[in-house]
């Protein structure tokens, strides 16, 4: 295989990688530590970026510049004498590993100069590397920060505050959260006691995470009231799909991420609105960062039976088309899809919606998505700091080669979400439900009460950083 090919599925998690000296065992997995991760997505979401694992990239892949620590060039030479001087002199005792995590993020960060490349602490890998898995131990709930006061603002809450909440978009059916009783639109203010004022959201996604069996108190505001809830966490398989049949013989389904289990899960639940008789699909990528590569490629694949689904391009000049895969169980053209989209649907939902538009099998409804292009890999660090990076190694385009950054994929129905609208009330899936009405000569129904407006993330919830994490399962 060589290094672009696309995998039918994940290389396993033994596969030899370069400068590793520690193979996992399958209970090991999760974590994934000696292995490169290939991510397309605002880096996570907890939810999530789309990724490839590839053992041989880093030693094989195209013309890639040199680089050795055994014999250090000119630069790393003044890094050390800085180093020894500063450590030699400074009036106070200095910690090796904050100074050592500094330059390196010095080094992305002047260097490079790439929001989409970066240096991740222990804490953040593990998480990113947890949620993408798909299982983790916690209390089973999907968390994001939203604006109270600017909502479409979306680079304002690096911190929690009284504006930039961190609220509940939904608890997972049967989870410990659900059983608790906690609810979606629950601001979350305090975890054991002790403010989230001032911290961000991945700090409290460590707080809420904790090993299965212990519990940990949720301080909660609903509507005028404050409530405490005591909840004990267990092990969380992420609940990636949502669908349910709407009125006549329209499926909805929402892919929430691109996490290894994702395109299992997303083809259960397609199948399943076939066999309950849907003749019209409502696909929902709203508010979905991103994920694994082969996750976008297989999940495509179920609405188109030939034609690239997208190009990746690398350096040194290496291309490579991924194909959609020829088993799709939903390639029939008298099966309507539309797809719903908007800012917050980044890069392995900009495949999937991009292939879908331009291989003429779906109709794009909503607001533009985010615009990102790029494909990182995840490697982590196994000396001293520990860790992990990301790099962004390619760039990847629709079928018509048009790049995506920065103006994102455009809707071909364009519905504009005034300020001040109430989250329960739907505007973009109401238009598409309007637009396959006309399709079929049925009046369009409203969206349902207990519609899946209760758990799609609406627009309000925020891009995050660096590391583009827009929601997280706790």
């Amino acid at each position: 295989m060589t290094p672009l090919d696309p995998p039918t599925q994940p290389p396993a998690p033994g596969d030899p990688v370069p400068d590793s000296t520690v193979q996992p065992t399958p209970s090991q997995a999760p974590a994934r530590t000696p292995t490169a991760t290939w991510i397309v997505g605002l880096a996570l979401a907890a939810s999530i970026g789309a990724v490839l694992f590839a053992g041989g990239y880093l030693a094989a892949g195209g013309n890639r510049q040199a680089a050795t620590c055994s014999a250090p060039s000119t630069a790393f030479a003044a890094f050390c004498e800085a180093y020894q001087k500063l450590k030699s002199n400074y009036v106070d005792k200095l910690d090796d590993t904050k100074l050592v995590e500094g330059a390196i993020q010095g080094m992305f960060q002047n260097g490079v100069q790439d929001p989409f490349s970066g240096y991740m602490s222990p804490q953040d890998y593990q998480q990113a590397l947890g949620s993408l898995s798909g299982k983790f131990s916690g209390i089973g709930a999907e968390m994001a920060v939203k604006n109270l006061k600017e909502p479409a603002n979306l680079s304002a809450c690096a911190t929690l505050s009284d504006n930039c909440v961190l609220v509940v978009v939904s608890p997972i059916s049967g989870s410990p959260a659900d059983r608790a009783g906690l609810q979606p639109g629950d601001v979350v203010t305090a975890v054991d006691g002790k403010s989230v004022i001032g911290s961000t959201i991945q700090d409290q996604i460590s707080k809420v995470r904790g090993p299965s069996g212990t519990k940990v108190t949720l301080t909660i505001k609903r509507d005028a009231r404050t409530l405490d809830l005591a909840i004990t966490r267990e092990e969380i398989t992420t609940q990636e799909v949502e669908s349910k049949m709407l009125d006549g013989h329209v499926g909805y389904i929402a892919l929430h991420g691109f996490s290894e289990s994702s395109s299992d899960q997303f083809h259960a639940a397609l199948n399943g609105l076939l066999d309950k008789g849907a003749t019209q699909i409502v696909f929902d990528l709203r508010g979905n960062p991103g994920g694994y590569i082969y996750s976008a490629q297989k999940i495509a694949s179920e609405f188109v039976s030939s034609g690239t689904i997208f190009t990746q391009e690398s350096t040194g000049g290496a291309v490579k088309p991924w194909p959609a895969l020829g088993d799709g169980i939903a390639t029939n053209p008298k099966l309507s899809v539309v797809v719903l989209i908007n800012n917050g649907s980044a890069s392995a939902s900009e495949i999937v919606s991009a292939a879908l538009k331009e291989l003429h099998r779906a109709t794009l409804i909503g607001e533009h998505t985010f615009g990102k292009n790029t494909v990182q890999i995840w490697a982590p660090l196994q000396n001293g700091a520990g860790g992990g990076v990301r790099i962004t190694i390619s760039r990847w385009f629709p079928p018509n080669h048009d790049s995506v950054h920065p103006n994102g994929v455009q809707p071909d129905v364009a519905v504009t979400i005034p300020a001040g609208t109430p989250p329960e009330k739907d505007l973009v899936l109401d238009r598409a439900l309007a637009f396959l009405a006309k399709q079929t000569g049925s009046p369009a129904s409203p969206v349902p009460s207990g519609s899946p407006t209760a758990f799609v993330p609406d627009a309000a919830l925020i891009s995050w950083d660096n590391g583009g994490l827009r929601s997280a399962f706790v």
